[in-house]
Parts: C-alpha cells; sequence; structure tokens
C-alpha cells in the first residue's frame, strides 16, 4: 500500500537556433544538449526498460525544440559535431599522451618541447573520446537517427508522458491579445500531435509564467490562462510553489540560482514581491482544480484543467546553491575547459574556489557519489510522502521540476542520478511512481483554487521579462500583434499567394514572441545574439505584411524565410483572428 506519488517533471527548452552557426550561441546549445542531455536519456530509459523497471516520467518538449530535433539540417549537423568532439579527444590524446605512448599516428598536434605527457590527462581524455563515440552510436544505430521519434516510442510504451508548451514558449501574460495566447496555445498542441503522434493532455507553461482573468479599462475581459488549455482538452499544469501555497517565493525565484543559471552575470537587483502572497492552507502535495475564468466572477466553477505546484523540499537538493547535488566536490566542474579542445577534465574540487584551483576529474570518484546521492533523494520522497500520510491522511503527490538541460549537460553526473533515482523509487511499495497526467485521472482534485499572478523568475512575477533593459521589446511585439490580428480578419478568405506571405507572417509573430529573447538579454547571457535574433523576427513580419497591405504578396520572400525556420509547417494564420 502506497503513501503517496511520484513524479519527475523535466521541461526541456532551448533558444531557437536552427541554421543560427555555432558556439557560442547558435545551433550548438542545440548539439550539446543532444549529446549531453537527450540521448544519454534516451540511454538510460531503454536500460531500464530492458532491465523491466517500471518507471514512469513527465518530460516536457516544447514543440519549437521538437521541431528542432526533428530536422534533418540540424541532425545532419550534430553528427558533425559529435565528429568534431571526438576529433578534439583525440587530439587531447596525443597531446596529453607519456612518452612511451604514440596514439593516432595520422593526428598532427604541436606539443610542448621536452613534454612528459600527463597520465591523468591522457585518461580523461581517452574517456571522452569513449563516451563521444557511444553518444553516436546510440543516435545513429540503436535510435537510427531519430530522438524525437525515440522518445515517442516511449511515450507509446506507457513510460513518458511527454507535455507541450507553447508554440515558442511565448511569455503568454504580457501578450496584447487572448487570440495571441491561443494561437500559441493551440500551434503548440498542433505541433505536438504532428510529432509525437497524439494530443497531449499535460502542458508547461513557458517560464511556469501565470495569469488569471481579468477586466481590461475598456471592459475587455481578458480570459484566465487555464482557459486556452481547457479549450485543446489539457488536464494539467504546472507551477511554482508560491503560487500554490502563497507567501514569498522560493528556490529559484528567491534568487538560489546553483542549477543551469548559476553562472549567469546578474547586473540587477532581484526584486522581492511587492507584497508577499497571504500564506494559504494550501499545499504542494496536491493537484487542485483550478477555477472557471472565462468571466472573472466565476469563483468556485472548475474549468476542468488541474494544477500542481514544485515540491521545494526535492526541488532544493538539485537547485539549492547550499546543498545541492551538482555542488559536490567530486563533480565535474562545468565551468573550466581545456583550452585545446573544450573538453572539461576538471572536477567541483571545493567551495568558492578560483579555476585555477580546480582538480582533476575522477568519473569513478563521481560515480560513487552518484549512488549516494540517488539513495538519499529516493528515502527524501519516502519520508516527504509518509509524513505527509501521517500527519493528514492524505495520499499525495510530490512533483519534482526541474530543466532538462541541467541533467547531463549543467550537472554531468544528472542523467545517471536519474537512473538509480527510478530504480529506486520504481522498487518502492509505499510510493507510486506516475506521471502527472495519470495521477490527475486516477486521483481527482477534490478542491478548486485561485491561482495568483506569478512565474519562477526574479521575485515570482514578470520582471526578468519586462524590466529596464527589455521593456523596449513588448512595443513590437504588440503592434505585430495587432497588425496580425487586423489581417487575419481581414483575409480570412485570401489568395494563394495571401494565404502562403501570411503564414509566415504568422511564423515570424510566434518566433519574436519567444520569452528566451528577454530573458537573454535580461541575464547577459547571449544579449546581442537575443537582440540580433528578436529584431530579425520584428523586420521579417514587418516586411511580409507591409507586402500583403500593398497588394503584392511577396511570396518569394516567404518561401526562402520559411526554408530558414521550417518550423509549424501546418499553421493557419486565421487563429490570430480569433
Amino acid at each position: 500500500m502506497s503513501n503517496g506519488a511520484f513524479t519527475f517533471v523535466l521541461h526541456s527548452h532551448l533558444p531557437y537556433a536552427r541554421l543560427a552557426g555555432r558556439w557560442p550561441h547558435g545551433e550548438e546549445w542545440i548539439h550539446e544538449a543532444a549529446s549531453e542531455t537527450y540521448i544519454p536519456l534516451l540511454e538510460i530509459f531503454n536500460e531500464l526498460k530492458a532491465k523491466g523497471v517500471d518507471f514512469r516520467l513527465t518530460l516536457g518538449i516544447t514543440p519549437i525544440l521538437a521541431e528542432q530535433l526533428a530536422d534533418e539540417t540540424v541532425l545532419d549537423n550534430f553528427n558533425e559535431y559529435l565528429d568534431m568532439k571526438i576529433d578534439a579527444a583525440k587530439r587531447d590524446m596525443v597531446l596529453f599522451a607519456p612518452p612511451n605512448i604514440t596514439p593516432f599516428d595520422n593526428l598532427k598536434v604541436e606539443r610542448p618541447k621536452d613534454s612528459q605527457g600527463d597520465e591523468h590527462l591522457y585518461y580523461l581524455a581517452d574517456w571522452y573520446r569513449k563516451y563521444f563515440e557511444r553518444i553516436k552510436h546510440s543516435f545513429n544505430v540503436t535510435f537510427k537517427g531519430d530522438i524525437i521519434g525515440s522518445f515517442r516510442a516511449l511515450q507509446d510504451e506507457g513510460y513518458l508522458d511527454i507535455m507541450t508548451s507553447a508554440a515558442t514558449h511565448g511569455y503568454l501574460p504580457l501578450l496584447k491579445f487572448d487570440s495571441s495566447v491561443r494561437a500559441q496555445v493551440e500551434i503548440g498542441i498542433q505541433t505536438h500531435e504532428r510529432l509525437f503522434g497524439r494530443k497531449p493532455t499535460s502542458f508547461w507553461l513557458p517560464e511556469c509564467a501565470y495569469r488569471p482573468a481579468y477586466i481590461e479599462d475598456d471592459d475587455v475581459v481578458r480570459l484566465g490562462i487555464e482557459s486556452f488549455l481547457a479549450e485543446q482538452g489539457i488536464k494539467v499544469f504546472f507551477t511554482e510553489t508560491h503560487a500554490i501555497t502563497g507567501g514569498q517565493p522560493v528556490g529559484i525565484a528567491a534568487g538560489d540560482i546553483l542549477g543551469p543559471y548559476g553562472d549567469i552575470k546578474r547586473h540587477y537587483v532581484i526584486p522581492s514581491m511587492s507584497e508577499p502572497m497571504p500564506k494559504r492552507d494550501t499545499t504542494t502535495f496536491k493537484a487542485y482544480h483550478t477555477r472557471n475564468t472565462s468571466t472573472p466572477d466565476n469563483d468556485n466553477i472548475s474549468s476542468g484543467v488541474a494544477v500542481m505546484g514544485r515540491n521545494n523540499d526535492t526541488g532544493e537538493q538539485v537547485w539549492s546553491e547550499k546543498f545541492g547535488y551538482p555542488g559536490d566536490f567530486d563533480y565535474r566542474e562545468f565551468h573550466k575547459k581545456a583550452g585545446s579542445s573544450g573538453l572539461q577534465y576538471w572536477r567541483v574540487t571545493g567551495d568558492d574556489l578560483d579555476l585555477g584551483q580546480k582538480e582533476y576529474y575522477h568519473p569513478e570518484w563521481a560515480a560513487i557519489k552518484i549512488e549516494q546521492h540517488a539513495e538519499h533523494f529516493a528515502h527524501l520522497v519516502g519520508d516527504l510522502l509518509r509524513d505527509y500520510h501521517t500527519n493528514t491522511g492524505d495520499y499525495g503527490i510530490i512533483s519534482s521540476n526541474y530543466d532538462t538541460e541541467l541533467f547531463g549537460h549543467w550537472w554531468f553526473e544528472g542523467v545517471p542520478w536519474l537512473k538509480h533515482v527510478l530504480h529506486h523509487l520504481a522498487h518502492y511499495d509505499d510510493i507510486e511512481l506516475t506521471t502527472a497526467s495519470d495521477y490527475v485521472a486516477e486521483h481527482p482534485p477534490q478542491e478548486t483554487l485561485h491561482l495568483p499572478e506569478s512565474s519562477w523568475g526574479a521575485g515570482g512575477n514578470h520582471f526578468t521579462w519586462d524590466n529596464g533593459e527589455t521593456h523596449w521589446m513588448w512595443e513590437p511585439i504588440h503592434k505585430a500583434e495587432t497588425r496580425m490580428k487586423a489581417l487575419a480578419i481581414q483575409y480570412q478568405t485570401s489568395t494563394e499567394a495571401e494565404a502562403t506571405v501570411l503564414a509566415q507572417a504568422a511564423r515570424e509573430v510566434l518566433l519574436m514572441q519567444s520569452s528566451d529573447w528577454a530573458f537573454l538579454v535580461t541575464t547577459g547571457q547571449a544579449r546581442e545574439y537575443a537582440i540580433q535574433r528578436f529584431t530579425q523576427h520584428v523586420e521579417r513580419f514587418n516586411q511580409l505584411a507591409n507586402s500583403v497591405e500593398n497588394g503584392k504578396p511577396n511570396v518569394q520572400l516567404a518561401e526562402d524565410l520559411y526554408e530558414l525556420d521550417k518550423v509549424f509547417a501546418d499553421i493557419d494564420y486565421r487563429i490570430f483572428g480569433d
């Protein structure tokens, strides 16, 4: 008899980068995540399946990421990337080889005079060579070059609940029109269905950004976000902890940023919420119905869509800057890379050490810590569910939410850690290992909850995406929305040329709405790239819209731009006029 249920909720998303070049911002973003996160995840999932482990997982893949992972050009470039990494490791082997070893005679590598090599670096370079050769074999042979199809197979076998998100990860609460929100949601779901073969029932709100219904100054009712999900048959979505429990934000929203954002050069002050949300008698151990927000006055009528909040106790074990697992001294140091190859040969080593003080990485030491931390996490889950059941008599759910790319890419040992955790939990009789959709179907929520406006961002509000450095981006977004809506209404009936151009114009609107551009500007991670991509989509949209409004739809431009981006092939631009 189980005390409660558990699900990992992994949200996979990257900025749109097809044909955007390589390091530091372009397609290499996708290739790194594929080689260090997505392929290793497929490997461990299939390994668990082969061993008869009955695991379950909620895995999100955003539509814009899924389009890139299914794109032939991106995947061809991924093979080239793997070849480059293998070659880099081989060259390092030549560079670090002891005098009595001469690997790869055909590689011409200039070694320092009188070099005695370095046996441990030589070992690590060989270790990386084998790693990338394994990834290449898994990608091309085991998974037949089909990342999306391989995840889809695990979905069809019942191991994964693959959730979707808004089409381009648009920041939904700040869009001007409900028709834009609906377009982001509906086109995202259409894309998911095309690539994964079924309609999704779970949904990741981009940036966990939620907005309830409200009435604008002109007495126009703006619908709550759950209304758009209900229209599409979505059964469950996710929010940050404070949106459920009230009070001040915790975890990342409060500035605890180890995870994938630990390297952010923050040049702004993280604001607190102007007035902390009142604490409520609610808990992240429950799923709740969201209220029907077709009008702001429907206080207690369920929308039919459930919400789950991130469990902070389990989240801190990975995200916490103070005691998160990724900071263990024996795990691989992400930030220090060899000048010869970009490979990472060092371990965390200690707190607050300069990169120059880092010591060499030992994979066998890290493997011991992986086992220990996986067992610790599994026991923590069991203890939390047992305590909740004992104290309340209720059957609880822990939703442990993370960015997927944290595992493998940022925290190199994270993927095998996940494997060991799933193996442990699948064999615990008192824990139901489940997915979010299965849980709300089998344990329907009993209470209806009014959610506040919120996000996972700094201060728990919209600041990360609308601040002094990004506010200028919202005017062209809103102007494009207004113009696209007018065009969609005017051209409900269109010629083939008009339809072709307006479809591409709609794609450009979706791409400029991506929350990634404002996030990257705010954090300073890839500011110039983000501004370039954003303004590019604004300019493209205006060119296309001008051509239609002038009675000379530029079909050639639309077709050329589609070949550059190749997303949302079945888009219907009329949705923007809804």
